[in-house]
């Protein structure tokens, strides 16, 4: 019998683990760029209705009866213009004239019947050809560009431009043309998903901020905030709406609507935007609403206490400077020719003796405010044997460090420094003063 013998090959794990892992990083990229593309695509882009300067009346309510149907809109349309007209303070005028007016009449909401119109209408009125009745010459003043984040939480959900919602679309329908706010309103759509989330309502780093403010051309930014809550499904929703600005996230006012049916929530969304209008507009007439100049791009104002302490230190370094200098001119010999007579009854003049060897010492000191820094270096200079003495740290409120030239030890410094009433520590090279 003749012995039949298999063999198995097993491949060498040292050899199959590179196609292993190059497999699992190629799955791994997949899996990345399907997540990334699961995050920028889908339908959430909602794009903003063009801006115009004409100037809106909303919220016009009419109850009208006539003959037939037609009839009674026409005539809740001429009773609307009238009553808008009135709403804005615009002068007694005619029909004919109010009519030529008016740009268009939007419907918010209407109930039509046999011979009855119901309805609650916004009229447009043109700025170019009102603006002079009403005194307003068609020019308003507009703040500076202001972008716009719009926030809804609801069932413990934060979202913006994640998905599409109800009060994203209210502030892409809002006519922002005769608004003294210049709003820029991104549409949600591609990146701009991840570019501006909640998340970025809460960072405060300049530096983050101006590179979003830069991608949409803005100069500041507004957080129009909506919390809803439905009381139950198919019930009234009760919108709690915050408006902050700024990068801090600062609070500006608030205020409460309800929704009696979910087919209200967009009148109720667009009310809210309305309110939110008035409240952006009288912030930026009170001057809280401007441009923050922590923002601009040399890096912001510096706060005004820092800045006291930089001057300080920039003073006192200029002073080392030129006592420095002083003392430099003053220890410089004054050369002798040896060869030279003497006049009779005067001293020959000799090189000044080497001064004492300088020690250099750190010293820590308490600056509670910015007086102190003057009033700390002001009492070490005025040490025996002290030739300099400059700050080398500033922390308003904290402890600050000096560096200070002396001639002699340092045991001696500290003596001096107990004999003008400090407390002194010392360790090493350094001392702690206090008083």
């Amino acid at each position: 019998m003749t012995a039949v013998s298999s063999s198995i090959a097993v491949p060498n794990r040292r050899q199959r683990s590179g196609p292993v892992l190059l497999t699992g990083v190629a799955v791994a990229v997949l899996l990345l760029g399907a997540t990334l593309a699961a995050q920028v695509g889908g339908e959430r882009g909602i794009a903003p209705v063009a801006a115009t300067t004409d100037i809106q009346v909303s919220g016009i309510e009419v109850n009208v009866q006539g003959p037939s149907a037609e009839e009674a809109r026409d005539s809740a349309w001429r009773e609307a213009q009238r009553r808008a007209w009135e709403k804005i303070g615009g002068p007694a005028i005619s029909d004919s004239q109010l009519q030529g007016l008016v740009s268009s009449i939007v419907i918010e909401q209407e109930r039509i019947g046999p011979r009855r119109y119901i309805a609650r209408l916004t009229v447009v009125f043109d700025r170019q050809r009102a603006g002079g009745l009403l005194g307003q010459g068609g020019q308003m003043a507009k703040s500076p560009p202001m972008l716009v984040i719009p926030v809804t939480l609801s069932a413990g959900t934060a979202t913006t431009f994640e998905l599409r919602n109800e009060w994203q679309r209210a502030w892409a329908e809002f006519q922002a043309g005769g608004s003294r706010i210049d709003y820029v309103r991104p549409s949600g759509a591609g990146g701009e998903s991840l570019l501006v989330n909640f998340g970025q309502t809460d960072r405060r780093s300049r530096l983050w901020w101006r590179n979003i403010l830069d991608q949409f051309s803005a100069s500041g930014v507004v957080i129009p905030i909506a919390r809803l809550q439905h009381r139950f499904p198919g019930g009234p929703i009760d919108g709690e709406f915050t408006a902050r600005h700024g990068p801090d996230n600062r609070f500006l006012a608030r205020f409460t609507l309800t929704a009696e049916t979910p087919e209200a929530l967009p009148q109720m969304l667009a009310e809210a935007v309305r309110r939110f209008d008035a409240i952006f507009t009288q912030a930026l007439a009170r001057g809280d609403l401007g441009v923050d100049t922590t923002l601009a791009a040399e890096g912001g104002r510096m706060d005004p206490a820092f800045a006291r302490l930089v001057e300080i230190g920039m003073q006192v370094r200029a002073g080392e400077r030129q006592r420095a200098a002083a003392a430099a001119q003053a220890a410089r010999p004054v050369p002798v020719d040896a060869g030279a007579a003497v006049p009779a009854g005067e001293t020959p003049v000799t090189a000044p003796a080497p001064s004492a060897t300088l020690t250099t010492i750190t010293v820590q000191f308490a600056t509670p405010d910015a007086a102190s820094v003057d009033a700390t270096l002001a009492a070490v200079r005025g040490v025996s044997g002290v030739r300099g003495a400059s700050t080398r740290s500033l922390a308003l409120g904290g402890t600050s460090v000096m560096v200070v030239q002396y001639e002699g030890a340092i045991g001696d410094l500290a003596g001096a420094l107990r004999g003008r009433g400090f407390t002194v520590q010392q360790g090493g090279s350094a001392l702690s003063i206090s008083r």
